[in-house]
Parts: C-alpha cells; structure tokens; sequence
C-alpha cells in the first residue's frame, strides 16, 4: 500500500522556533515548569477554547494550535477562537484527560499511551519500530480508515480523539560510547519513561531501562546513577544531555504520538459549518507542526554537534528484530493485532 498523505487546506506558515534551554524539546520536564500565567495569545471571540499543553509554547504543536485558533477566529466571524495554556499551567497530562472529561477544560494535547487506559487497543500506536518515518506516522495518525474506529472508541467515556501530531523520534544516548549493536548496551542503565511498557522495551534492547522523571536525568547521568536515557534530538541538545552524554546512537525505537482530544459535548457545542471549518483548519495545522518539528529536530542535532556530541546511525534490523516479543505481549486482542498490521501496511 502506498502512503497516504494527509489532505492539506490552505497553507501554513512556517514560522522561527526558539530553541531555548527550557524546551525545544517534547519531553519537557515537570519539575518548575508550570507557569501561574494565562495561555498563549489567543484573539478575541465569543468563544475561547481552552487548550492544556504539558510543555512550552514554542514547541511545534503548541505554535500549530495557536495558529488554527488565529484562522479559527476569523473564519468563525469572531465565534470561536483556542487559547493554548503551555506548560503545564492546567495540570499535568493525566489530569487533563480527567479535565477534557469533565469538560473543565475543552481540548489537550497528550500522549497517545495514556489512552491506553480507556481502550487498550492505542498500544498498537505506541510500539516500537511500528512507524518508519515521521512521514508515515503523521499520514496514520490522521487517516480515518486505519484509526477512526479507533478514535470514537473511547466516546462512551466521554473523550473524543480528533487527531494527532508526531512529536518526533526516540533514540538512545550515553556517556560511554556509541551504540552499534544491542550487545553495546549490555550493562548501561538507560533513563525511560516511567512505563513498564518502556522498561520491557529497553531490556529486549540489550540495556537495562530505568524509569526517572525528566527533571531528574542530567544530574543522573552527571552523577553516574545513570549511563544515558532515550529521547529526541531536541530533548538531548536543550535540556543540555549532550554536556553528560555525547554519545548519540540513532536507534530510532520509538515515536510516540501527540493526540489531541475533546469531548463530544465541547465538540457538538458548534455548529455542524464551524465543526467542518475546525477540522479543514486542523490539517493546516498538522502540516504545520510537521513541518517544525523537522526543522526543530535539525536545528537541535547541529547544535549539540557544535557543543561535542557525536552522532553515529546503526543498523536498526537487530534493534527491531529484539523487541518483536513486546509486540506478542501487548497486542493481546484482535483489534489491536489488525490495527497494528493497518498501521505496518501503510508503510509498504
């Protein structure tokens, strides 16, 4: 099967990102990060829907947003418009699930693994290695054939799935030296996110995963506790990993998504016309992030090339072929197995 391309309408600007040591990442950590001020410059309308975002408003899908609720505004004839509040500001990403439930608050942007707790099947757009390319992952993510039924599965708990957005490629990193192979990662300890999922993940690799919060890494690696973690090129070059760990393998084992959701009764709230002219203005605003994550994620390697750290690319087939027992233990229904096998396929 080819790769489908998402539909564009319109055109999206292109606009500068600020890589600054707070962010630049998708990852960023908890610890300090919330802000007491409102959101990010959202124009006036009779309606202003609440955004939650757990990291900075520079980041890819936080300009993205508030660009739609630009378009938004006027398109709606100053009806509706989106203030997206960054960093954490209306809780952490767990709670604004809880939130969007609530209809407390009316859209967030989360990763895709916490609706796993609501419909086990998401794990099939969690795995390892099930996406080839940022490419591929952001033409899945947003097409209704492969993940519609998934996305209105979980409606009966009040969460509407409207989309999602890459947030760019996992790959190992270490103080000690490049990684090759999975034997190279025999005895590091690798921070991962604090899933058991992840754990599982890291040690089919050859390495030994320990779940940390982000806040905590630098000074881990720093001190020995830890010999390096995984993340994306912004997270490695901004969070300033590449000082402790410049040693950077791209193993690219994982790209979780960013998944924006609602509830069906904020959704319904808007006529059927403004409904249709959010949806158009959300492709644009895919393209968008897809198109700033790329240059974010470009930016951030030469920048931690100019610091010291080496980059080196392995061949991923051992990779990939080690943490086929994860896929045997997490797809446990049909559903998830199909859906997994749509997702593969459309990398062909």
């Amino acid at each position: 099967m080819r790769l489908k391309k998402m539909a564009a309408v319109g055109t999206a600007a292109l606009v500068a990102v600020a890589l600054t040591a707070c962010g630049g990442g998708f990852e960023a950590p908890a610890e300090g990060s919330a802000e007491t001020s409102g959101g990010a410059g959202a124009p006036e309308a009779e309606t202003v829907f609440k955004v939650a975002f757990n990291q900075n408003a520079d980041q890819p899908e936080a300009v993205a947003m508030t660009h739609l609720g630009e378009r938004l505004a006027e398109r709606t004839d100053g009806r509706y418009s989106l203030e997206v509040f960054p960093n954490e500001t209306l809780g952490a990403q767990k709670d604004t699930v809880e939130l969007v439930q609530a209809g407390t608050v009316d859209f967030a942007l989360v990763a895709g693994s916490l609706l796993e707790n609501f419909n086990p099947d998401f794990v099939a757009l969690n795995l390892p290695y099930v996406y080839d390319s940022q490419e591929h992952q952001e033409a899945v993510l947003n097409d209704p054939e492969i993940t519609g039924d998934l996305y209105t599965s979980i409606e009966d708990q009040n969460i509407r799935v409207l989309g999602g957005f890459s947030a760019g490629t996992r790959s190992v990193y270490n103080s000690s030296h490049p990684i090759e192979t999975p034997e190279d990662l025999a005895g590091l300890k690798i921070r991962v996110m604090e899933s058991d999922t992840n754990t599982r993940m890291l040690e089919l690799m050859g390495g030994t995963g320990t779940p940390m919060g982000q806040g905590e890494v630098y000074t881990a690696i720093q001190s020995g506790v830890l010999d390096g973690a995984e993340n994306n090129e912004s997270i490695f070059a901004n969070l300033k990993h590449d000082e402790v760990a410049q040693y950077y393998s791209y193993t690219k084992h994982l790209m979780i998504p960013d998944l924006l959701i609602t509830s069906p009764e904020t959704f319904g709230s808007m006529s059927e016309e403004d409904r249709a002219v959010f949806l158009e203005e959300l492709q644009v605003a895919f393209e968008e992030s897809s198109e700033l994550t790329t240059k974010v994620m470009t930016e951030s390697q030469a920048a931690a090339e100019e610091a010291g750290a080496k980059f080196n690319e392995p061949d991923i087939a051992p990779f990939r072929e080690a943490v086929k027992p994860l896929l045997d233990e997490k797809l446990t229904t049909d559903t998830a197995k199909d859906l997994y096998d749509s997702v593969r396929a459309a990398a062909e």
